[in-house]
C-alpha cells in the first residue's frame, strides 16, 4: 500500500464501509433528516443521498450550530454516518460525535486529513478506519490520536478537570479540552458571556443531553442568554401545538433555565440592550449571532457547536483558537461588488448568500459597498444569509464593519460580484409559484425597527383571506413593540406576532398546515425552508413581502434593479 501524510484521529472508532465524498460542506440542521440520515438541503449537490452507515467526507461543515444535536440524534437512532472525515477544521459535527460516544456510548469516528491524503481517499469507494490508520484500496494513511495533555491549563482549570467541582463540570472541561486539542489550541481563554443554541428542540437528543447535564448538577457561571426555542413558551397549548412536541420542547427550554440561563429566547441576542462590545471575548452559538457579533460588533467568538456552548458557560473557559486571535480574523478573499443602482433591502441577504458561496471556508472582505450605508437590519440579513453557505465565523465590509481596514492578507484572492450573480441568487430563492399562502417575517428575529417598518407598510390595509402573515421576534423586542402600539397596528392588519420561536424551529399548527408556498424577506429562511418545511419558497424585499400579504401574490419577475 502507498503511504500518505498522516491525519488526526479526533474521535476513535473502528469502522468499515462505503465512502460518500461530498464536494461541499453541509449544515446538518436543515440539511439532513434526523430520522433517516438523508440529505435534504435542496441546494446541495448530494441532495437525496443517505449518509447512514457510510464514511462521509466533506471539506468542513457549514451553517447552523444545531448540527451537533442532529448528529447526536442520528447516532441515537442508528442512522448516523459510520465516520466523518474532514479536510479543514470542523467543530460542530465533531462535538456531536464526541458527546455521542462519551455520554451515550454511540461511537463514530471523526478524522481530519491533510489535503493530499483527503483527495486520495475521496477517490476510493470503500475504506476501513483503525486505531492508527485508514486503509482503502492501495492507500494507507497513518493516524495520530489527538492528545489534550499538552494544553496549558490554570490551577482552576485542572481542578475542574479533576472533578473537584462535580461531575458535570468535569465532563464540561473534558469536552472543552478535547475540542481545544483538535483545533490545535495550546491554552484556554476567559469568556465574559455565553449564548445557548442547544435549547432548540431539533430532536429528542437535545433534551436527553440537557436533562442529563441538569441531573448531574450543571449550572452556568457567566451571564448566558438563550436562543429562540421551538415553541412559544407560555402559549403553545393555546396555539394547538401537539403535546407530544410541545411538552419536550418546553422541557428542554426549562432545563436550560434551571441551569441558570436567561430566558431571552432569541436568535438575535445582539439586539438585546446589553450587546457585547468590541474586543470582548464571548462564547456564542447560533451561526447568524456569531457572524454578527464578530463582524458588526467586533466582539470575539468562535462558532461554538451546540453542547459545547453549555460546557463553556459552565466553566467560563473556551479553547483559545480561531477568531479569538488577531491573525485568524484576516480575510483570505476579497469580493469586489458592483453595487446595483436603485437596490433595496433585498440586496443584503442575496449578497450574503453569494458571498458565502464564494467563501465557503474562509473570511472574506467585501468591497464596493462603502456608499450603501447599510443599517443594523441590513447587516443582520447579510450575516444570516452568509452563514447558510459559509462555514466562516465572520466577514468584513470595507467602510462599514469595525475591523475592515487593512484586514486582507497579502495573498488574498479577488473575485467580482455583479448583478448577474445576485440575479442567480434571486432565481435560486424563487422556486415557488405566484400564489402565496404564508408570508414569513423574522429569520433572524425581527427588530423593533423592522416591526415599525412593516406596520407602516400595512397601515390601513388588510392581509388577504387565505394568506397568513407571521412575525417572529424575541420577547424583549415584543415587550417594546407592545408598549409603543406597534403590535396592535400589525394585528389590525391581520399579522400574527409570535415570540420565542423563529422560522428555523417553527412547527405546525403555528406554521399553517394549509400553506403550500411561502414568501420571505430572509435569505437564511429562503435557503433552509424547502428542506425544513417541505414547502416551496418565494423571496423579496420587506415591501414586496408586505404586498404579497395583502394580495396573496408574489412578484412575477425580479426587481428592476436586477434587470
Amino acid at each position: 500500500m502507498s503511504a500518505l501524510a498522516s491525519g488526526k484521529l479526533i474521535a476513535p472508532a473502528k469502522v468499515q464501509g462505503p465512502v460518500l465524498a461530498l464536494s461541499e460542506g453541509l449544515s446538518f440542521w436543515g440539511g439532513v433528516d434526523p430520522d433517516t440520515g438523508h440529505i435534504r438541503d435542496a441546494y446541495h449537490p448530494a441532495c437525496g443521498e443517505s449518509m447512514a452507515g457510510r464514511i462521509v467526507m466533506m471539506p468542513t461543515s457549514r451553517g447552523s450550530c444545531t448540527g451537533s444535536g442532529v448528529l447526536l440524534e442520528l447516532a441515537l437512532n442508528g442512522k448516523a454516518p459510520a465516520a466523518l472525515i474532514f479536510r479543514e477544521s470542523e467543530d460542530i459535527l465533531t462535538l456531536g460525535a464526541l458527546i455521542a460516544g462519551r455520554m451515550f456510548d454511540r461511537h463514530l469516528a471523526v478524522l481530519r486529513l491533510p489535503a493530499e491524503s483527503y483527495e486520495a481517499l475521496a477517490a476510493c469507494s470503500e475504506a476501513a478506519i483503525h486505531d492508527d490508520r485508514v486503509e482503502a484500496e492501495d492507500l494507507s494513511i497513518p493516524l495520530e490520536r489527538v492528545d489534550a495533555s499538552a494544553l496549558e491549563l490554570t490551577a482552576a482549570d485542572r481542578a475542574m478537570l479533576d472533578g473537584q467541582e462535580g461531575e458535570a463540570v468535569q465532563l464540561a472541561m473534558e469536552m472543552i479540552c478535547t475540542m481545544a486539542a483538535s483545533q490545535g489550541a495550546t491554552a484556554l481563554v476567559d469568556v465574559t458571556r455565553g449564548h445557548i443554541d442547544g435549547c432548540i428542540y431539533a430532536s429528542h437528543a437535545n433534551l436527553r443531553f440537557a436533562e442529563a447535564m441538569l441531573d448531574l448538577g450543571a449550572r452556568v457561571r457567566i451571564p448566558t442568554t438563550m436562543n429562540a426555542i421551538s415553541v412559544d413558551f407560555g402559549n403553545w397549548q393555546a396555539q394547538g401545538v401537539d403535546p407530544a412536541f410541545g411538552q419536550p420542547a418546553s422541557r428542554l427550554a426549562q432545563a436550560y433555565v434551571d441551569m441558570g440561563a436567561r430566558a431571552s429566547f432569541t436568535c438575535a441576542p445582539y439586539l438585546l440592550d446589553d450587546a457585547p462590545t468590541k474586543g470582548e471575548a464571548i462564547a456564542w452559538a447560533e451561526s447568524n449571532a456569531v457572524i454578527y457579533a464578530n463582524s458588526v460588533l467586533g466582539a470575539r467568538t468562535v462558532k461554538h457547536p451546540d453542547f459545547l456552548d453549555l460546557c463553556i458557560a459552565m466553566t467560563g473557559r473556551a479553547p483559545m483558537s480561531g477568531v479569538y486571535s488577531d491573525d485568524a480574523r484576516r480575510a483570505r478573499l476579497i469580493i469586489n461588488v458592483e453595487l446595483p443602482s436603485g437596490h433595496n433591502d433585498a440586496f443584503w441577504p442575496m449578497m450574503g448568500w453569494v458571498a458565502g458561496r464564494l467563501a465557503p471556508d474562509c473570511i472574506p472582505l467585501i468591497r464596493g459597498l462603502e456608499a450603501a450605508a447599510p443599517n443594523e437590519d441590513d447587516l443582520k440579513a447579510l450575516c444570516a444569509a452568509f452563514g447558510t453557505t459559509s462555514a466562516a465565523p465572520m466577514l468584513h465590509v470595507a467602510g462599514v464593519t469595525p475591523e475592515a481596514d487593512n484586514v486582507a492578507l497579502p495573498d488574498a484572492r479577488e473575485v467580482t460580484v455583479g448583478p448577474a450573480d445576485l440575479l442567480e441568487a434571486w432565481t435560486a430563492f424563487n422556486q415557488g409559484g405566484e400564489q402565496v399562502e404564508l408570508v414569513a417575517f423574522g429569520s433572524p428575529h425581527f427588530s423593533i425597527a423592522e416591526c415599525g417598518k412593516l406596520a407602516e407598510l400595512l397601515d390601513g390595509r388588510q392581509c388577504k383571506t387565505g394568506t397568513t402573515a407571521i412575525v417572529t421576534l424575541g420577547r424583549d423586542a415584543l415587550a417594546a413593540v407592545q408598549a409603543d402600539g406597534t403590535v396592535e397596528r400589525l394585528k389590525r392588519a391581520g399579522v400574527k406576532v409570535v415570540a420565542d420561536i423563529c422560522w428555523c424551529s417553527i412547527s405546525e399548527p403555528v406554521f399553517p398546515p394549509e400553506a403550500r408556498n411561502l414568501m420571505t424577506n430572509s435569505g437564511k429562511y429562503a435557503h433552509y425552508a424547502p428542506g425544513l418545511s417541505g414547502r416551496t419558497v418565494r423571496f423579496g424585499s420587506l415591501a414586496e413581502c408586505a404586498e404579497a400579504a395583502v394580495t396573496g401574490l408574489a412578484p412575477k419577475t425580479p426587481p428592476t434593479w436586477l434587470a
